[in-house]
């Protein structure tokens, strides 16, 4: 494993190289955001697509305001909560803002990861570094330096910072004015639910709408994510191997040997922390396939992030019978 030191990791970033950084959300692929060669090293390394925006972490909201050119009072109000942690505000960029990181879109994404190496990292480094999950694109995202490594090898250095806390990526926000009203919009789902920042904004005297939609501002977007090496299978609370794997048999077009039925943990929190480290450790078990049930209270607010993952992780679902078509394992 190719572990770096926080001066090597700055003289790597800053000189144009790419550099593993720990978060309390995920392990991220840091490159600097004034650099061309990080920020496309970064595309190359994890073979990610340009249309696909990257979000920037920063230290400081101060730094964050130097970003963009539209700063609101709900901006300052989330930030002021939520920072340092699991939440990506996206506001109007600065036109000193890199192509690279929006994919030409008008807006960025910003964050002030809870992580004390990180925060030290970012504090020494102008502007900020711009970080993806450290994984290829597509694939399940890493939580330790390990996944990491299982993912780049000796390839890509690493900054150790232990297991990440959280163990899903941030949840990404807008702020849009729609018919005088201001709506706070939530791109992708994670630790922060519509709700808690209800709660926030009415604390701070700034009541808005909070609401879930979908935007190719925010990353994550994209049907097939988060994909394990074997399928993922969706099945019913009672479902019975013995008696209805040939029916996934006949849906996938192969045969399995060794499933694994496994089930989340009953705390949101746990599950989270546990999601990517599961999907990854089951081949390495010798599993050919998994399966997990969608159970009554996972419908509950606390979930959405979990289930947005394990939605476009899977391979199918028997509940919907949709089958998504099977992805290479260096796509």
């Amino acid at each position: 494993m190719k572990l770096t030191d926080l001066d090597d990791a700055k003289t790597k970033l800053l000189s144009g190289d790419v550099v593993a950084i720990p978060t309390e959300t995920v392990y991220g692929l840091g490159g600097w955001i004034y650099s061309d060669a990080g920020l496309k090293k970064i595309f190359s390394t994890k073979e990610r697509p340009f249309f696909d925006p990257l979000i920037v972490h920063i230290d400081s909201m101060a730094k964050a305001k130097l970003l963009t050119s539209q700063w609101t009072e709900i901006h300052e109000a989330l930030a002021l909560a939520a920072w340092p942690g699991p939440l990506t505000l996206i506001a109007k960029k600065h036109s000193s803002v890199n192509p690279l990181i929006t994919s030409g879109l008008d807006s960025v994404g910003l964050r002030c990861p809870r992580h004390e190496i990180t925060l030290k990292l970012l504090s020494e480094i102008e502007g900020g570094v711009a970080a993806p999950s450290a994984n290829k694109f597509g694939k399940t995202s890493p939580t330790t330096s390990k996944h990491v490594f299982e993912e780049f090898g000796e390839s890509v250095s690493i900054l150790e910072g232990g297991p990440s806390e959280v163990g899903i990526e941030s949840t990404v926000v807008g702020i849009h004015k729609i018919d005088s009203q201001t709506v706070v919009e939530i791109y992708r789902p994670g630790f922060y639910t519509a709700s808690m920042l209800e709660k926030i904004l009415k604390n701070a005297n700034l009541p808005a709408k909070v609401i879930y939609a979908a935007s190719p501002v925010a990353p994550g977007q994209l049907k097939h994510h988060y994909m394990p090496k074997i399928p993922l299978v969706i099945v019913p609370d009672d479902f019975n191997w013995d008696k209805s794997h040939g029916l996934i048999e006949e849906k996938l077009g192969m045969t399995f040997k060794n499933p694994k039925l496994w089930t989340l943990s009953q705390n949101p929190t746990l599950a989270s922390r546990e999601l990517y480290e599961n999907l990854r450790s089951f081949d390495q078990e010798g599993f050919d396939i998994s399966l997990t049930s969608k159970i009554e209270y996972h419908h509950s607010e606390d979930w959405l992030g979990i289930w947005n993952r394990l939605e476009k992780a899977k391979t199918l679902s028997l509940e919907r019978e949709e089958v998504r078509p099977k992805l290479s394992d260096d796509k």
